[in-house]
């Protein structure tokens, strides 16, 4: 066997050599022109430009930093940071490997000699592939010269397929792995008085309001599946998929874009021929409409448990006041913290004061629970709503409400 760095310099020029790509073909047009056939190319016509604008949101969602690399470069100076970070320790800090986007030979000399993960070289390679989930970077040599952060950073995630953080992406999945304020907080050109907040937010939490109201009281990462069905689309339900989209993009990742919204007390603007956000958004939400919450694992569930628990989440859980639609997610509707039992803290830094009906499809994917995970499993779920709401859940209509949920 060659000695590992004499491995990685034959590897590299495999890495660099490949470029992702992706496209979606046009579909055939009908050429007669009969009426019936004329009616069929406009259908046709319409369904290719739906797939294109799909197409195109899907390469926002991965691809594009909307000019966030302003923030990223120029002030936090993350570029300095990845430059000197192995595959190894960015995986340790829950960032993701697109398999897709790398060569079969080199994925297989990794599984086969995963020391090969210790270069700093190999993630600069991998950038240059955009193989780095959720990462946009511009490689210069042994400099990163640019770099900026997409949606898919908090919002894919990667099946293992080949090795923990690397496989096939997920795109809406969670990416409950990933260390943002540890990341954030290591930047060298973050003012050191923050430094200590960032480093304390917990794995897979991100605070959205941090940088606007300076309280720390960071959120679990939320699905981006399932949003076609969802209603309002936050914890706190300010607005729909694309205003969400738009201050997470110019008020969070830093985009180069517009964003007002008076009863936050945010005012961004710049140009309208220089936004970068804007004219994204439409597409971005096309996209997010097709993912669909993943289905429960086969043989993960008692089905017929599951369907007794559907009667007790429909009657004496009283889950269904709340939960209903085709979502589970109750149309957007928002309620008092003190009617959940809910911590008000973030709640009171939103606009509507109250949190929404959470979606519940795809339950079992997306643990902890609550806005502020305080629930680790769909047990303490069931267990805090008992108390609190006081429903008197005998110990079988709590096991067959888990299965219910379990199957969502």
């Amino acid at each position: 066997m060659k000695p590992r760095r004499t491995r990685v310099r034959l590897l590299l020029p495999i890495l660099i050599a490949l470029a992702p790509a992706a496209c979606i073909d046009d579909p055939a047009r009908p050429s007669s022109g009969s009426e019936a056939e004329a009616q069929l190319s406009v259908a046709a016509g319409s369904a290719a430009v739906d797939l294109r604008l799909v197409a195109e949101g899907r390469r926002i969602f991965r691809f594009d930093d909307f000019g966030d690399w302003r923030l990223w470069t120029d002030e936090l100076r993350l570029n300095e940071l990845v430059e000197g970070v192995s595959p190894a320790s960015a995986l340790s800090l829950g960032l993701k490997v697109d398999s897709d986007a790398v060569p079969a030979e080199v994925l297989a000399a990794v599984q086969s000699d995963p020391a090969l993960l210790d270069d700093p070289a190999v993630t600069r390679a991998l950038l240059s592939l955009d193989a780095v989930v959720g990462l946009r970077a511009t490689v210069e040599g042994d400099r990163i010269s640019r770099i900026g952060i997409t949606c898919a950073l908090c919002h894919s995630t990667v099946d293992d397929a080949v090795a923990p953080g690397i496989g096939e992406r997920l795109d809406g999945w969670p990416n409950l792995d990933l260390e943002v304020g540890t990341i954030i907080s290591l930047t060298p050109g973050l003012p050191d008085e923050l430094r200590a907040t960032y480093a304390a937010w917990l794995t897979g939490f991100f605070d959205p309001r941090f940088n606007v109201d300076g309280i720390s009281d960071p959120v679990v990462i939320p699905p981006a599946y399932g949003l076609a069905r969802a209603g309002l689309e936050t914890y706190t339900a300010e607005g729909p998929i694309s205003y969400w989209n738009n201050y997470v993009a110019v008020v969070e990742m830093g985009g180069h874009g517009s964003f007002r919204d008076p009863r936050l007390g945010i005012d961004i603007r710049v140009p309208p021929a220089e936004d970068e956000v804007r004219d994204k958004l439409a597409p971005l939400r096309k996209y997010q409409r097709t993912l669909e919450a993943p289905a429960p694992p086969q043989g993960s569930f008692d089905p017929e448990a599951a369907e007794e628990g559907r009667v007790v989440f429909e009657t004496v859980g009283r889950c269904a006041d709340c939960h209903t639609g085709p979502a589970l997610g109750g149309g957007g509707r928002v309620h008092a913290p003190a009617a959940t039992g809910m911590d008000p803290t973030y709640a009171e830094r939103g606009t509507t004061g109250g949190y929404r009906a959470t979606p519940l499809r795809g339950l079992w994917q997306h643990a902890p629970y609550f806005h502020d995970g305080s629930a680790t499993t769909l047990s303490d779920v069931v267990e805090h709503y008992d108390a609190y709401l006081d429903l008197g859940l005998s110990v079988d209509e709590k096991r067959v409400l888990l299965a219910y949920l379990a199957s969502l």
